[in-house]
């Protein structure tokens, strides 16, 4: 039982993981295990000691709720920077792929543009070698001069 380390050391009695030292009265006391903290009546916060003897209970809660705050906050600020990272890339990708289509449709109209320029050169170069058939009558027989 943690009453038999009362009135020795608090090392000796925190060897005990359900052991609370407290330094008001330098009692060994099993830790009321029903309540989360201990009672003022059992052991005021600050003179409380579990675990180790070098932090009271006190600031021992202070720094656990400190560090899972931290842990929380950082989470939080993690998960948010990663959906606004991707819904930023999201609107990236649409921009980029509309500019491809738009690049894509330009390039298609080019060429047709230059179709249409070779068709008539082609037509001009026939017309000119009398190669270019009627065409009111494109079955007519071809003859040679």
């Amino acid at each position: 039982a943690c009453s038999a380390f009362s009135q020795k050391s608090c090392d000796e009695c925190l060897k005990n993981v359900s052991c609370l030292w407290c330094y008001t009265n330098n009692t060994c006391i099993d830790y009321p295990v029903r309540s989360i903290l201990p009672p003022s009546s059992l052991c005021s916060l600050s003179n409380a000691r579990w675990g180790v003897c070098w932090i009271n209970f006190e600031a021992l809660i202070i720094a656990m709720a400190v560090v899972a705050g931290l842990i929380l906050v950082s989470v939080t600020v993690c998960c948010c920077y990663c959906c606004y990272c991707r819904r930023r890339s999201r609107s990236r990708l649409d921009e980029e792929e509309e500019q491809l289509a738009r690049k894509r449709e330009e390039r298609r109209l080019q060429s047709l543009q230059r179709k249409h320029e070779r068709k008539l050169k082609h037509d001009e170069i026939r017309k000119k070698y009398g190669l270019l058939q009627d065409s009111d009558n494109p079955y007519s027989r071809f003859e040679n001069e």
